[in-house]
């Protein structure tokens, strides 16, 4: 069974639809990429969907623990390269409660970094992952 369809809509948008849920999403193309720049690119999926793997796969692992990563955030950035354009190197700076006991935060931590997206990137993309132990909103900008 297919995972999910994208429609290409015209002027360097698509839509994609999660068949088993019917959630959608649209991508543009960046302002560098001759595009509007007025949604996510395929390639800013790409980068945010690592944060949404790594915060899955902690997820799991928090609540075996029973610890609540409830409004910790992610701030990922993404940088390209040329020849060929392509992803050279992305940073996600995770901020998490700080209430976390240090041996439960390094199970988190090994936990987010075998997320199947970090080992399905090409190697040649620099991964550069941080995490912020303390008030979320202390880092969310």
């Amino acid at each position: 069974m297919s995972t999910s369809k994208v429609t290409y809509l015209g002027n360097l948008r698509t839509e994609c639809e999660h068949l088993k849920s019917g959630n959608t999403y649209i991508t543009d193309a960046p302002i560098d990429n001759n595009g509007k720049g007025e949604a996510f690119s395929p390639t800013d999926t790409v980068a945010t969907g690592l944060a949404n793997c790594m915060f899955t796969i902690m997820g799991i692992k928090a609540k075996d623990l029973g610890v609540d990563l409830t409004a910790s955030t992610a701030l990922v950035t993404k940088t390209m390269a040329t020849d060929p354009r392509r992803i050279s190197k992305i940073e996600v700076v995770f901020s998490l409660p700080e209430i976390v006991k240090p041996k439960n935060k390094a199970i988190l931590e090994n936990a987010a970094i075998r997320c199947p997206v970090y080992h399905s990137l090409h190697p040649d993309i620099e991964k550069i992952i941080s995490f912020n132990w303390g008030d979320p909103a202390k880092y969310a900008q």
